[in-house]
């Protein structure tokens, strides 16, 4: 076993704890949204806390790590949702959260520190005209170097695309465990095997990520007697290439009670759209929502909401933030995570939700992949067993919709349409050869070194 305190000894002068409470609270994520994840990971915990100031910190934690074999696992916000920041073998947890500076922005292009909170990040870029492409719905407590390691889609998705898509990471620094411990520069694709590799690959200090100008961004809420009309209508704003929009999430009948701020404005039984449009497309919306046969039922401002503590953007009831706000209410709910056929999306859609009703309760997003706009999904799932779980995944891949299953750990598993390309696995053999960056969720890496 490692010798925690002679390591904690050779770290003098870093922040660090061996509280268990700290430690137990720094290993978990957001994993129990999976019962199977749960029964895996439960218990699971760092034995060391580190929170470095600047990179020479990260340097200096990981090169005493590296000497005395000891696992490091890197955690950002715990927003994560499949077990990313949990230290698998015990170790040392890195909270990368005290790194939270903007450093600059030069020609739409922002250079921030790993643990910079999205919400801040945002903020800062807008008393400037700009803002982010992509955040998470979690964007009030996520930190930019953890969506980049570990999640990467959310709001932006249907004007941007991913994170994985060519131009919407333009770099980043990377410290490894190599002997002696390095910062690699990475620019353009070089950047590719950090991004959504959980750690495992690298510890990331900064990150170089292009901005879009800032707009007044509009929450709205539009209800439909049905399902289907919701559908029809989010594609055909997804298409609206004339209004500028940033998100449009798709409810079936069972999401809105859950949804606190606007439950009592969306008439029983109807299908929901939460929509963000700019100003100047509003106009333009209210056209396409009556055409639709749907209903404005509320409108707020999104800038203004996520500011107050007290009240919730609407982004918070899309993309995994619909999972949790089930889940409060109702622990006995898991989730998928899939993405619907370019042709035919909405035929698909009809296809798996239908049949499943009373177990799939049907959430859907408008995203962009590679260019073509399709809908991604999260739908919450009623739980019986993993069996069925695995049964209603495999109706859905037989009618052509992919599944990035987030009830497995490693990235090789889960990732499917969401894996970015490039060698991370070669990229790990040279930053880590010991293995010792997040053990156990890269399933194809052997070291090259064998640990002492």
């Amino acid at each position: 076993m490692a010798d925690i305190g002679a390591l904690a000894a050779a770290l003098d002068g870093i922040e660090l704890s061996t509280d268990r409470a700290l430690l137990r609270q720094k290993s978990r994520d957001f994993y129990w949204y999976s019962p199977i994840l749960k029964a895996q990971l439960d218990g699971k915990s760092a034995e060391l806390f580190a929170r470095p100031r600047d990179e020479a910190e990260v340097l200096r934690v990981l090169a005493a790590a590296r000497a005395a074999r000891v696992p490091v696992t890197v955690r950002g916000g715990g927003t994560g949702n499949y077990g990313q920041c949990v230290p698998m073998q015990g170790g040392v947890v890195l909270d990368m959260t005290a790194m939270d500076r903007p450093l600059a922005l030069h020609d739409g292009v922002v250079e921030v520190e790993a643990g910079a909170k999205m919400i801040d990040l945002d903020l800062w870029a807008r008393e400037r005209g700009w803002e982010l492409r992509l955040w998470p719905s979690t964007k009030r407590t996520a930190t930019i170097g953890g969506f980049v390691a570990g999640g990467g889609a959310g709001v932006g998705g249907i004007s941007h695309g991913t994170l994985r898509e060519r131009g919407n990471l333009l770099g980043a620094r990377v410290a490894t465990m190599q002997d002696p411990p390095v910062v690699l520069e990475l620019e353009g694709d070089e950047a590719a095997p950090v991004n959504r590799t959980y750690g495992t690959t690298g510890v990331l200090t900064r990150l170089f990520l292009p901005l879009t100008p800032a707009q007044a961004w509009r929450d709205v809420a539009v209800s439909f007697p049905a399902f289907p009309e919701a559908g029809r209508f989010a594609l055909a704003l997804a298409f609206a290439d004339g209004i500028p929009k940033k998100m449009c999430g798709v409810f079936d009948s069972q999401f809105p009670p859950f949804f606190r701020a606007i439950a009592d404005s969306v008439p029983t039984g109807h299908a929901l759209a939460l929509v963000m449009v700019a100003p100047s497309g509003m106009r333009a919306l209210r056209d396409l929502a009556a055409e639709h046969g749907g209903t404005i039922v509320a409108e707020q401002s999104t800038v203004e909401a996520e500011r107050d503590p007290g009240t919730t953007p609407f982004y918070e009831y899309c993309w995994n933030h619909t999972t949790l706000q089930v889940l409060k209410r109702d622990r006995g709910v898991t989730y998928l995570q899939c993405r619907f056929p370019f042709e035919g999306t909405l035929e698909a859609v009809e296809a798996v939700r239908e049949p499943y009703r009373e177990e799939v309760w049907m959430h859907t997003e408008c995203v962009r992949f590679g260019g073509r706009i399709t809908m991604s999904a999260l739908p919450v799932i009623r739980w019986t067993s993993a069996e069925r779980l695995a049964e209603i995944m495999a109706a859905f891949e037989a009618q052509g919709i992919g599944i990035a299953n987030p009830h497995v750990l490693t990235i090789e598993e889960g990732s499917n349409y969401r894996r970015v390309p490039g060698d991370q696995l070669g990229f790990k053999q040279r930053t880590d050869p010991l293995g010792l960056l997040n053990p156990g969720k890269m399933r194809d890496f052997v070291p090259l070194e064998t640990p002492a």
